[in-house]
Parts: structure tokens; sequence; C-alpha cells
């Protein structure tokens, strides 16, 4: 009788960190992942490890990345910011920094009350190359301003945009409405 096809023995933790964080296979680096996801290891921190090897690509970030989120729906918003932030660390030489952005409105559209996705999408901002293009980060902070409940620091971000759009108008406007809790808002 024909012996049917084996599964793989799932590695121990030690062996998946150090494939996450040092293998330079592909095949080495999903072997380690479907044995962590096969033995249900819920700890971002170890896939973290994952998703700042340096030898993997950015539609292979992309496909770890998702399968984490889908497996594990109450990580998802950490693993989209952290996602978020690769991308705009690593890959920034590559101008990625839309896919920046896709993956923090993903982190925001988890936890919509969060201000950090809003927040750090503003900051991956490149103004030499206009990416993302202010436009999408303007409607994309305007979003949160219904979710946010303590919206200063949106307000304060949005006054920031529209200044660099040269709407002086909405500048002004968004930097009252900063000022109007008190507080001065953040730089």
């Amino acid at each position: 009788m024909p012996q049917s096809e084996e599964t793989m023995p799932d590695l121990p933790r030690e062996e998946i960190r150090l494939r996450f964080s040092s293998a330079k296979s592909f095949n080495e680096i999903f072997d380690a992942f479907e044995s962590a996801i096969n033995q249900h290891i819920d700890d971002i921190e170890l896939y973290r490890q994952l998703f700042w090897n340096d030898s993997l690509r950015i539609d292979e970030i992309i496909l770890f990345g998702e399968k984490l989120a889908k497996e594990f729906p109450h990580n998802a918003y950490d693993v989209y910011m952290w996602m978020a932030n690769v991308f705009e660390a690593v890959f920034s030489s590559e101008d990625n920094f839309e896919h920046s952005l896709m993956y923090y409105q993903k982190a925001a559209s988890v936890n919509p009350v969060a201000p950090d996705p809003y927040l750090d999408a503003c900051d991956c901002y490149d103004p030499d190359l206009n990416i993302p293009p202010l436009e999408t980060l303007v409607e994309f902070v305007k979003k949160g301003l219904d979710r946010v409940t303590d919206n200063k620091s949106l307000c304060s971000r949005l006054s920031k945009l529209y200044k660099l759009l040269g709407d002086e108008d909405l500048a002004e406007y968004y930097r009252l409405k900063a000022d109007e809790s008190g507080e001065l808002p953040p730089t």
C-alpha cells in the first residue's frame, strides 16, 4: 500500500525562533511558520522576528502577516501595525510607503479608536516624493476624527497636513480645534 504524504513534525519553539530570525530560505521559514500555526503558538513577539527577517520579500511578509491575522484575529491590530512599521523602515528605500499606509488602514479598521495608525501613517509621509499622497493621508486621518475619542493629536496632524497642501484656512481650523482642549498639540 502506498504511503500517504507525511506531514512534517512540529518544530520546537526555539528552532522556529531561530528560523524566523536568521533563515535565508523561504521554504525553511515557511515550514517554521506552518509549524508555529499548527501548534497554535500565539506569541506576537515570536512572529515579530519573522517580520524583521531581511531575506523576506514584500509579498512574503504580506503572505505571513495576512495568514497570522486570520489565524489569531485578536492579534490582527498588532500584526498590521508591525507590518506597516516594517514596510516603512525596511522598504522605504523602495518608496514603499503605500504598503505602510495600507496596513495602517487595516490596523485602524481592526481598532478604530486607537490613534496610532492615523498618526503613524502621517509619520511615513515623504514630502520629496509625495508618498503616500497627502490627500490620501488627509482622508484617512479625517476618518479617524469620528472614531478616536481624544482627537487633539489628529486635529493637530490635520493642521500640519493642510499646511503642507497650502490650505491655510483648513490648517488654521484644525489648529484651533486641537487647541480647544487647552493643551498644546503634539509637535
